[in-house]
């Protein structure tokens, strides 16, 4: 079958694109569409054509490994759209599936668009940190207006057919057979002249307090980063200038977006999410079970945020405590998170209800006994955890899974309590549970494939972004936390404050800082997680400034009160306290404080992590650098746009990370050398272990 198929109904011809999966806007798509073109142009008998997608969907937008080919090797997108849009002979895009970024921009270059009821259209290219390239951000704005243009646009969000028909952007919708539909459209504006073009149209709406409050917005919603900027520009030129001069600007600033260390690193996340789900060993032919029930041990604030993901899904959850209170304590939460949600509009009381009834209080571990899946989900206690899952291996029945939410401890010690270590893993969900999307499926020594796939599998259907580790203190993210933390409370010691510390991680677009994060998770976590290794390890710990805030109760947010006052409830504001805490651990010390750059605060932060990260890897702790980026980005807060501490030690050039650590007395990591003695990136690490090198 042709990429292009030309089929003839009537007086229509009709091109279908037949490019699988997605019929992405790949080479020797535009070179079909152009050939079908020129068979519409030159036979007289023709009267219209319509373009159509095969299989699943429309066009899906632009082939995102073309962004990378030189540009005369590159699929000429413009160029296609640039021909389209005067074409002589009327043209329908007939949708059906997704008409996105390139896809959605074919539509609008054609005279009419039909859809199926189904469909949806968008421009998504913002999300990957460049924008609409061939006329979106010119013709958009035409059809629906600035201000639903810059909605659209901004968001990447697609919208339904029956929205776009409601603003213009659809002129039918089809019911039944999109073809059909479509060629019976066609024939009737076969006639039809002049013929209406997007870009001869005016934009309605675009005025200057409109753009004005679009630059002031994206200061938040996308704050440092620069193609939302570039939308905003170009809308506005749309709306200023005439159409040559926009579909010239879109293209200058559409290059400069596509070649900046944000797209790449965007690009380099788009990969990476689909990268995480190839996992050694797991094929097709491995058995994944179904989850049907599910049991969860601790109604606390992390079991309460696990059991709401699985409640949400529509499948039931047994939530088991050792004591009333605490069993109706935990009960009580998750039911006014679900109100709050409802008060909200994002669901219906009727919502709430169903969830509830899903949910199964006891007090009885033994009402387990019919779970596919079980998580442990109380305090960071070995001697606690192994004690619970001694009693797990009694009840659960044969094929269950039993899962540990630790997120430090080891795994295999959990398991070798049991007499099915095969079945047990580690589900390292971050709180709040029922918020945050990244889920660490850590793979113990003796964990079975089948198992590792059902979890996988859970994952996906809980909506987590799940990321096989193995296992080691603190598994990735926690683990990587330590020489971050450990460089922050070097940072306060030499002369920073803790404000300062977090604002040289907010300069790299973190939403938080070492300590702000560690005041939202409690500072007693640290405390006693330290002091359970001093303890495995037969050594004694020394307490610090920040260990000493713990011991006179000021243990964060939850107490009001932590390396911050918070007088207001979570707005943290620097604390006399702390800083009379500080100065008195210096002088016990004999530390003189410094004046620290921030650029220097940023890259001890930030290289730490880096650090680590290759540590990690070398170990084979993490699978790939790329699955260190994830867990970095949709757990611990990294900006996307940087693609996460791997990809941004890689844009930094990995000889300038490896000088930069040795100026601070920091080792550098053995693979971290090796890559930067060899000029590699983290990137082409993963590539080259991909293919066996």
């Amino acid at each position: 079958m042709s990429i292009i198929e030309q089929s003839r109904q009537g007086n229509v011809l009709v091109l279908t694109v037949n490019n699988p999966p997605v019929n992405a806007f790949s080479p020797g798509v535009p070179e079909g569409l152009h050939a079908g073109l020129d068979v519409a142009e030159k036979d007289d008998s023709i009267g219209a054509v319509v373009i159509i997608g095969g299989g699943r969907t429309f066009i899906a937008g632009a082939d995102i490994k073309t962004f990378d080919m030189p540009r005369e090797q590159a699929p000429d997108l413009r160029g296609f759209i640039s021909r389209l849009d005067g074409f002589p002979k009327p043209t329908v895009a007939a949708i059906h599936g997704t008409a996105l970024g390139g896809g959605m921009e074919v539509t609008l270059a054609c005279n009419y668009r039909v859809a199926s009821s189904d469909a949806q259209m968008g421009l998504p290219e913002v999300k990957l940190g460049v924008l609409p390239g061939a006329g979106g951000t010119q013709r958009l704005p035409r059809v629906v207006g600035a201000q639903k243009a810059l909605e659209m646009m901004l968001s990447g969000n697609p919208i339904k057919a029956t929205e776009a028909k409601e603003l213009g952007l659809v002129d039918e919708i089809v019911e039944g057979d999109l073809l059909a539909g479509a060629v019976k459209f066609a024939e009737g504006i076969a006639d039809a002249r002049p013929l209406p073009r997007v870009s001869e149209r005016k934009v309605e709406g675009g005025t200057p307090e409109l753009f004005t409050q679009a630059r002031q917005g994206i200061k938040k919603t996308h704050k440092g980063q620069l193609a939302p900027t570039y939308i905003v520009d170009l809308a506005e030129i749309a709306s200023t200038k005439a159409f040559t001069d926009g579909w010239a600007a879109e293209a200058r600033l559409f290059m400069m977006a596509k070649d900046s260390p944000q797209s790449r690193a965007l690009r380099h996340l788009f990969f990476a999410d689909r990268e995480r789900a190839k996992i050694p060993g797991i094929t097709k032919e491995t058995p994944v079970s179904t989850i049907k029930s599910v049991g969860v041990i601790g109604a606390g604030t992390m079991g309460g945020g696990i059991a709401m993901n699985f409640l949400n899904a529509g499948i039931p959850v047994t939530i088991v405590e050792t004591g009333q209170e605490a069993l109706d304590r935990g009960l009580g939460i998750i039911r006014r998170n679900y109100e709050n949600t409802a008060k909200k509009g994002r669901m219906t009381q009727d919502d709430v209800e169903k969830r509830m009834a899903l949910l199964t209080p006891s007090l009885d571990m033994g009402d387990l006994k019919d779970a596919d899946l079980i998580i442990e989900a109380v305090f960071e206690n070995m001697d606690v955890k192994k004690d619970i899952f001694t009693k797990l291996d009694a009840v659960a029945k044969p094929g269950a899974i039993l899962a540990t939410n630790t997120s430090t401890l080891d795994v295999n010690e959990i398991a070798d309590v049991t007499k099915r270590p095969e079945s047990v893993i580690g589900l390292h969900f971050f709180s709040p549970a029922n918020v945050m999307r990244l889920l660490e499926v850590v793979r113990g020594a003796k964990t079975s494939e089948g198992v590792l796939a059902t979890s996988l599998d859970m994952a996906k259907k809980i909506k987590k972004v799940g990321v096989v580790v193995g296992v080691c203190n603190g598994f990735v993210g926690n683990r990587m936390l330590v020489p971050y933390r450990q460089q922050a409370q070097y940072l306060v010691l030499n002369g920073a404050k803790p404000q300062d510390v977090d604002a040289a991680m907010h300069a790299l677009g973190m939403p938080m800082g070492p300590f702000e994060m560690s005041d939202m998770a409690g500072l007693d976590i640290g405390y006693a997680s330290r002091r359970e290794a001093a303890k495995k390890a037969g050594t004694q710990i020394e307490s610090d400034w920040s260990d000493k805030l713990v011991e006179m109760g000021r243990k964060g947010q939850k107490t009001g009160g932590g390396i911050y006052d918070y007088p207001e409830g979570r707005t943290p504001v620097p604390s006399a306290i702390t800083e009379r805490m500080i100065d008195e651990y210096r002088a016990e010390k004999g530390i003189t404080p410094r004046d620290i750059p921030q650029e220097e605060a940023t890259k001890r932060l930030a290289y730490g992590l880096m650090n680590e990260g290759a540590k990690i890897l070398e170990e084979g702790i993490a699978l790939r650098a790329s699955d260190i980026d994830v867990i970095y980005v949709n757990g611990y807060g990294f900006p996307a746009y940087r693609g996460g501490p791997m990809q941004y030690a890689s844009e930094q050039g990995l000889q300038n990370v490896v000088k930069d650590l040795e100026s601070y007395g920091m080792e550098p990591a053995p693979l971290l050398k090796e890559l930067a003695s060899e000029g590699k990136t983290f990137a082409q690490y993963d590539r080259e272990r991909a293919k066996g090198g």
